[in-house]
């Protein structure tokens, strides 16, 4: 989508820290991070969000899982991180391409936000 940041970022566009990079998912710091480990895992193709993904292309939401176990992995944080995927407007979601935030380096409180 030409107006997404996200697929501007995909397309090389606009820079980003760019941690991981498989053939279907890039992962980068968020430049806002809320913890000492905070990545945003997206897929290459636009989806609005995580529900929308899964309905479509279920193998593609277990790639974004795992590019999350692997970035939580090379942080240092594979045993104890946070994945967060958030739906709509109303739940804090304010750029709509699927994103997850791998959050860790930190005690993580329950319940969040």
């Amino acid at each position: 989508m030409a107006d997404c940041l996200f697929c501007s970022i995909v397309a090389g566009d606009i820079p980003a820290d760019v941690v991981l990079s498989t053939d279907t998912v890039v992962a980068f710091r968020d430049i806002e991070p809320q913890a000492p480990t905070h990545v945003l895992v997206i897929p290459k193709v636009h989806y609005e969000n995580i529900g929308a993904l899964g309905a479509e292309d279920p193998a593609l939401a277990g790639h974004l899982a795992d590019a999350a176990r692997q970035v939580a992995e090379a942080d240092g944080i594979g045993d104890a991180y946070r994945l967060v995927f958030n739906t709509g407007a109303g739940a804090g979601q304010s750029v709509f391409h699927v994103h997850g935030h791998v959050l860790g380096g930190r005690d993580l409180t329950w319940p969040p936000g």
